[in-house]
């Protein structure tokens, strides 16, 4: 049964990334996508260019076209896969990843600063989330 929750996640997605694009001023700096790209390599690695397109839910071709400045840049590896020729992964390297922290985090204090101001749980948020997730991660 299809409740619309996928839709609706997707949407909030896509407001928080509009916030964080005008939030940011800096137009050499990194966008949105290539933050969650970034992060999501910082919880998946190294992984195959496939499996981290289908975890940002976006087309194989679509990642091969992110990943390419990304590298440029020295933000990611993209390697061939030992074990199986036709296959890359990707992993982050230390450039990538205080590229992430540091245009994240300013971004993160402000949006926490706003919530808190604007009387939101923030703290009680954070802790849902961590107890939500830890109940839909697999358990070996």
């Amino acid at each position: 049964m299809d409740d619309g929750l996928p839709d609706l996640l997707h949407r909030v997605v896509f407001l928080l990334g509009e916030a964080s694009r005008r939030a940011t001023d800096d137009p050499g700096g990194l966008t949105y996508s290539q933050m969650r790209l970034l992060g999501t390599l910082e919880e998946i690695q190294p992984v195959t260019q496939h499996r981290l397109a289908q975890a940002l839910s976006v087309s194989d071709p679509a990642i091969s076209r992110a990943l390419k400045p990304l590298e440029a840049a020295g933000l990611v590896q993209v390697r061939t896969d030992p074990d199986h020729g036709r296959r890359r992964l990707v992993a982050l390297t230390e450039a990538g990843r205080s590229a992430f922290h540091d245009t994240g985090r300013p971004l993160y204090d402000r949006l926490r600063a706003a919530l808190v101001e604007a009387g939101f749980p923030y703290e009680r948020y954070l802790e849902d989330t961590a107890r939500l997730a830890d109940i839909l991660s697999p358990k070996p």
